[in-house]
Parts: C-alpha cells; structure tokens; sequence
C-alpha cells in the first residue's frame, strides 16, 4: 500500500481545487509546487499594505452557479468591476469597444451609427469570412479602431502579426452597443479579500504541502509515494519534449512601488501603440479600491508593467499559442497522455489551454468527481 492515494503536482488553482476535494472524500494527499509558494500564477504579496498580483492581473469573474459557490467557501469577495482603459498614443478610450469609444473615435451619439460605421468600414475592407484575426477585428469594430486599440496590443502580445493570427482570439473580445464600462459579462466579479494566496491556503487546509520540490527531476521517487498523480505542469515537459516543444507567450514584469497615493487612477491600462514596448500597465491597490483589509486609504501605489515575450526555457509559460502546428502538436501529446493510466493532466499547462479561473475551478472539480465517483 503506497503513502498516498494522490500526488498533486503543482499548488495553483486546478491542483488546490482537487486536492480539496480529494482530501474531503478521505484521500491522502500530497500536494508538491516547484516554486517556493502556493497558488501558482495567481500568486499575491503583500506589500505596502497591497495585494500585489506577482503574476499579472487575475480579476475573478464567472457565470457558472457551482464555481462561483465552490470559491466563496474559501474568500469573500470584494466587488471590483473591470473597466480598463486603452492608451494610445495619449489618446484615452474606453475598453470594452462600447459606446463611449465609438463617441470618441467617430462622434457617433446612437447604436446605430455606431452600427453603421462598423458596417460601412466591414464592407470597405471587402471580408465576409473573416480569415485571421484581422479580418475578424475589422468585422467586429472597424477599420480604425483595429488600427488604434487591437493591432498593436495583439501583436506586442503574441509576437506575430494580426493577419498571421487565427481570428477565434479576438471573437471573446466584448463589442456593446451600451454605455457598460464592465469588461466581463459575467453574474459574479471580483477580488477576494485578503489576497488570492490566502484563499489558495484555505482550500489546502490540512493537506501536506511541500514547496520547493520538482517532480520532474525525480519522478519515480515521487511516483513510488502515490497511487495516482495529478500533473498540472507542461505536458510536452512530462514527456521530455520528445515529439518537441509547444510554443508559448511568457511575460516580463517590471514592478515599482511609488511614493504617491495615485498614478493612473484605474486598475489596468493597456497601451495599444505598437511603439511603447509594454503591452498594459497595472496599478495594484484600485483592486482593492485603493484601501488596505482595514478600509485606509493607502499612501503609496505600487504598479507593474507587462512586457510580452516568446517563452524560452527557463522561463514561465503564460499563453499557449493555439495556432493550427501546436494545435497538432499537442493533440500528439494528448495520445501519448491518455495512455497515461495512473496520471491525470490537467489545467493551463497540463491542457495546453487558456482557462480563466472559472474554468480552472469547474474543470477540476468536473475530474475530481470523476475521479472519487468512479
């Protein structure tokens, strides 16, 4: 009989959720995380009194009933709403594309001439079966505000030109015909209070955690303590890169803590120029309303700008690239994992897919059911 029922490799999101309610049904369970902390990218310090975000911007946001009661058993949360702001060139506009964008980019005052303009700049450009992403963007707002605020954010952000982009990436960009500043159409939004590493730490609550570790470089050591493993590290990593390497977008943060209350006034600011090198600048404490837990106002402002890159060993993996080759490459991948018999794969990297948190939460629950009700 072997120490463990289940060893969780990775202590973010997806192996937290699991192991929680692996740990609820009577399993012994042995979380192990390669960093020196829990909760893997949605990491938070404190710092300054302020909840820093260490990996970038996580703003919780779902319209799945069972994710969203699942969490709040583990925080409260705060009612933070996503309004970014687009910087170009100095120019403000609002994010999502909404009517206070339209106003400023065309004058336009109603839906329909908004509407009007959008057709009129589609029909200009000649698509009618959007075929990358710039074509997509141009059908979805326009000709001149794909030129402004999605052109050169999207190719900072992925390294490749829009037309050399496939469109499915810019169709879960929010288009309103309102005057709604909320970024995400979702029932239920925000930050929880006291950070995202606490949060993480309720839901491992008497589950042995152990940081520092990496499984890879031992893993029949660690496979020889568990009947079954949890991998939510990369799947290419686990087979040694054999078939090759997927390709991912990584960021580099620059992070400042400044000697003023304010400096841009709003959580998130992306710069869409194709100049500026940073994709978006966040400002940390407007997360939190620009107060401590105890409600204070905070004297000083801590901020991180975002610079994208072409993931290189070494470093951390932020966004898959789903273009038709890692597409490919990774459904190689998934046979060789499905062959796997004591190894589940999951999460952002153990998929190979962009989840939001919410899906991090209901896909890891949809496995752990499967998995203890089988």
């Amino acid at each position: 009989m072997k120490q463990y029922d289940y060893l969780i490799v990775g202590a973010g999101l997806y192996g937290a959720v699991f192991a929680r309610q692996a740990a609820d049904r009577g399993k012994r369970v042995l979380v192990i995380e390669k960093r020196p902390h829990i909760a893997g990218n949605i990491y938070t310090e404190k710092v300054e009194g302020i909840h820093v975000h260490a990996y970038g911007a996580h703003i919780f946001h779902t319209n799945d009933r069972r994710a969203w009661d699942w969490v709040q058993r583990f925080a409260a949360f705060n009612r933070y709403t996503n309004s970014p702001v687009a910087n170009y060139h100095g120019e403000l506009y609002s994010l999502p594309f909404n009517m206070y964008t339209f106003n400023k980019m065309w004058g336009v005052v109603t839906p329909a001439e908004a509407a009007a303009k959008i057709e009129e700049q589609r029909r200009e450009a000649g698509i009618t079966e959007p075929k990358n992403l710039e074509e997509q963007a141009i059908s979805l707002v326009g000709r001149d505000i794909f030129e402004k605020l999605v052109k050169g954010y999207t190719e900072k952000q992925w390294g490749r030109e829009c037309r050399d982009l496939p469109p499915f990436i810019i169709r879960r960009l929010p288009v309103r015909f309102t005057f709604d500043n909320n970024y995400f159409n979702a029932l239920w939004q925000g930050i929880p209070m006291g950070g995202y590493t606490n949060m993480v730490a309720r839901m491992l609550e008497g589950v042995e955690v152990r940081l520092n570790e990496d499984y890879l470089k031992n893993r029949a050591a660690w496979n020889a303590l568990a009947d079954k493993v949890v991998f939510t590290g990369p799947i290419d990593a686990f087979f040694d890169f054999k078939l090759g390497a997927l390709e991912y977008r990584s960021i580099r943060f620059e992070t400042e803590t400044l000697d003023l209350p304010n400096y841009q006034g709003n959580a998130v600011i992306n710069y869409t120029d194709r100049e500026t090198p940073y994709t978006r600048v966040i400002e940390h404490k407007w997360f939190q309303f620009g107060k401590d837990d105890g409600g204070n106002d905070l004297p000083k402002t801590i901020i991180s700008r975002e610079y994208s890159s072409e993931w290189q060993p070494g470093g951390e993996p932020y966004y898959p690239v789903n273009d038709q080759k890692n597409a490919a490459l990774h459904a190689t991948y998934k046979a060789l994992a499905d062959q796997e018999t004591n190894v589940i794969f999951g999460g952002r990297l153990g998929e190979y897919k962009y989840y939001d948190m919410d899906q991090v939460i209901a896909a890891a629950l949809d496995k752990a059911n499967q998995e203890l009700n089988g």
